[in-house]
């Protein structure tokens, strides 16, 4: 079939050519103009192109795969030594059938997004050039284009012009979106049936199309009756064969899918309109998988350090006649509005089209940073080095009252979203498909399962009579659970230097030692009876929270990864077909859960001599700084963060995804073959 598309191409290019020779010089039946969103991108950093284009009235350009005629456009690019750009990145196309040929085109305005890595060593003037070869056709003619565009940008501090970024938010929000569960497809004689997992809360618009952009996959003229069936969408259409996974895009009018499907059985749709049943049966399933994995979540690493706010709140209010409902509610609706708040922004971001997973804030160093001296502020508290009054908030935090309960529980969801444990990842998987309403109520059922211990205690007073009575022990209790905090920042000052290299590393530790000053000599002033105690000490404190700006990202390509190769889906793929068992983990320098597994499990001895001896390939993505290729895969597997883990075995066209804890007798026994 490609063969004779572009044998039809060919010939319809020879027979037009007079046509296109006719043409005025430097008539163009497209306008393209390439714009950057910055034109001061800040070394090492990214930057968004697009390519901004109006075909003329009556002319059509072509999606990434045309169909059966036509020919996508082709970039010849001339950058500054150490730039890279990546692939085309298109908006949902409209389907153009001419003489029983199905077309993929763009009939009005469209802007192809193309992404530029400026190296971290770029400087002064940064001129962009591309060569852009395209195809441009009416109903009955077709003309080969060329357009010589280039942009002139200044390596600056990154800054993006208000109007600049209106624009570009809007073209991102019409490229599709990443879906986040693999979709599976078979063939039989000429007909195939394509599912997609989709859950039936999520709102669709317009008719059902499944765009192809693997070729040779589809009959692309064929019709196509896409269902509504339960929590997926069936696709039934004339098919070529078989050729391994395909990708393409599942849209609903303007609103599209990016979807990757492996060969396998796919039952028939059940019925024709199913989406009317139980509609919100899978937003209910995501909420209640989202609250139960909070509520596991609390035994998390990365949670337990705040565990030791909560019980001495818990034990002075218990013993001082406080109340402890009204702390319990504080305290859930810190946790809870911290979880909307991240959520929503997440949902926000994926709408602008960035490929953005749970914990989203935490690949940017500035935000450890600001974790790290908030950590280190309490841990010194703790340790008794200050005692600080009202309004200071670090030390209500770890005393009885409402203000105290809320900004608790807002730093234990601050805090918890480095992890994800058994039901969450599912859960917020999906919730990244459904309608925004039943995803924020998925974000909430997450803070509500991380407060409902808490909320337990404040309201079964049976509970609350097992706890033990405040005495002297309280204040050695304060000593010992400074230590897990300390532990803590930490690691959050490792986090911040395999994210920001030494030199970040250096800084952030620079910073908790003023802010740690700073707060020390507010507490001295406040035990001489002071006025106005925090005044000498607000400049080490300011000076230290304005270092947050200077902390950058080191290069992506200056990381490396241990244990293992670093994962492609091209090194993946390579694996696979040889018949090799492969061992693929997710992990992010940010996530305790992460780090915990691979200390205890994967980097052991047993472990790695199990994996060696069976001849088990290890791949490792680092999904430290969010890297939108990894984020992309991760969703495949409906999955909205790390860790997730994936065994490949040998015959098996589907990996096996792995719990979020792992065992060394675990691994051992899929490296033997159990």
């Amino acid at each position: 079939m490609t063969a004779v598309r572009f044998g039809l191409m060919a010939l319809m290019l020879w027979l037009f050519s007079g046509v296109a020779i006719a043409q005025a010089p430097g008539e163009q039946h497209v306008k393209i103009a390439l714009l950057a969103e910055s034109d001061h991108p800040a070394p090492g950093s990214e930057v968004t192109l697009a390519f901004a284009s109006v075909p003329e009235k009556g002319w059509h350009a072509y999606w990434l795969n045309p169909g059966d005629a036509g020919l996508p456009a082709r970039a010849e690019w001339t950058l500054p030594k150490g730039a890279t750009t990546g692939e085309f990145r298109y908006p949902v196309p409209q389907r153009l059938t001419i003489a029983g040929l199905m077309n993929y085109v763009y009939e009005g305005p469209f802007a192809p997004l193309v992404t530029l890595k400026i190296p971290a060593d770029a400087k002064g003037a940064f001129p962009v050039r591309v060569q852009l070869n395209y195809l441009v056709c009416t109903d009955a003619i077709c003309v080969p284009g060329k357009a010589d565009l280039a942009t002139d940008l200044q390596i600056g501090d990154g800054s993006v012009s208000p109007d600049r970024r209106a624009q570009f938010d809007a073209w991102r929000a019409v490229l599709p979106r990443p879906l986040g569960a693999e979709g599976t497809y078979q063939v039989q004689g000429k007909a195939l049936r394509l599912a997609v997992p989709f859950p039936a809360a999520a709102r669709t618009e317009g008719e059902g199309y499944f765009f192809p952009a693997t070729h040779d996959a589809f009959d692309y003229a064929a019709a196509q009756k896409v269902v509504r069936d339960g929590d997926r969408v069936v696709v039934d259409t004339a098919g070529l064969k078989s050729v391994g996974p395909i990708e393409g895009l599942l849209a609903f009018g303007k609103q599209g899918f990016w979807v990757r499907a492996v060969p396998g059985t796919v039952p028939p749709a059940s019925a024709a309109a199913p989406a009317a049943q139980l509609p919100w049966s899978g937003a209910v399933l995501a909420f209640l998988g989202a609250v139960l994995g909070g509520l596991i979540l609390n035994i998390m690493p990365c949670v337990f350090p705040i565990l030791s706010l909560k019980a001495l709140s818990l034990a002075k209010a218990n013993a001082e006649g406080g109340s402890p409902r009204a702390e319990a509610l504080a305290y859930t609706a810190g946790v809870v509005l911290v979880c909307l708040a991240l959520g929503g922004a997440l949902l926000a971001l994926r709408a602008g089209g960035a490929t953005l997973g749970w914990a989203f804030q935490l690949q940017d160093p500035r935000v450890i940073l600001v974790l790290l001296l908030l950590v280190t502020g309490i841990s010194f508290n703790l340790a008794g080095l200050f005692e600080l009054s009202a309004p200071g908030f670090v030390n209500r935090a770890a005393s009885k009252g409402t203000g105290g309960a809320f900004m608790t529980g807002a730093l234990a969801a601050f805090v918890a979203t480095p992890c994800t444990g058994p039901f969450m990842g599912a859960a917020l998987g999906a919730a990244l498909v459904l309608p925004w309403p039943a995803a924020l109520a998925v974000f909430g059922g997450l803070g509500l399962g991380i407060a409902l211990p808490f909320l337990l205690l404040g309201f079964i007073p049976p509970l609350r009579r097992l706890l033990p009575r405040p005495g002297a022990w309280m204040e050695t209790l304060r000593r010992i659970l400074s230590v897990p905090m300390f532990l803590t920042a930490l690691a959050l000052a490792w986090v911040v230097g395999k994210q920001a290299g030494v030199s970040g590393m250096t800084l952030g530790l620079a910073a908790a030692l003023l802010a740690t000053l700073g707060l020390w000599w507010t507490g001295l002033r406040q035990r001489r009876g002071k006025a106005l105690a925090w005044l000498p000490a607000a400049a080490l404190l300011l000076i230290a929270i304005s270092s947050i700006a200077w902390v950058r990202a080191a290069p992506a390509e200056s990381r490396t990864v241990s244990g293992g190769e670093k994962f492609s889906e091209a090194r993946l793929a390579e694996l696979t077909a040889q018949g090799k068992p492969v061992f693929a983990y997710f992990t992010a320098d940010w996530c305790l859960t992460c780090k915990v597994n691979e200390k205890a499990v994967i980097e052991t001895d047993a472990v790695e001599r199990a994996l060696a001896d069976n001849k088990v390939t290890v791949l490792v993505g680092d999904w430290t700084d969010g890297d939108p290729v990894l984020g992309r895969f991760i969703e495949r597997h409906n999955r909205a963060g790390v860790p997730l883990y994936l065994w490949y075995k040998p015959g098996e066209a589907e990996p096996r995804v792995l719990p979020q804890i792992l065992t060394q007798g675990m691994l051992q026994d899929l490296a033997a073959g159990k």
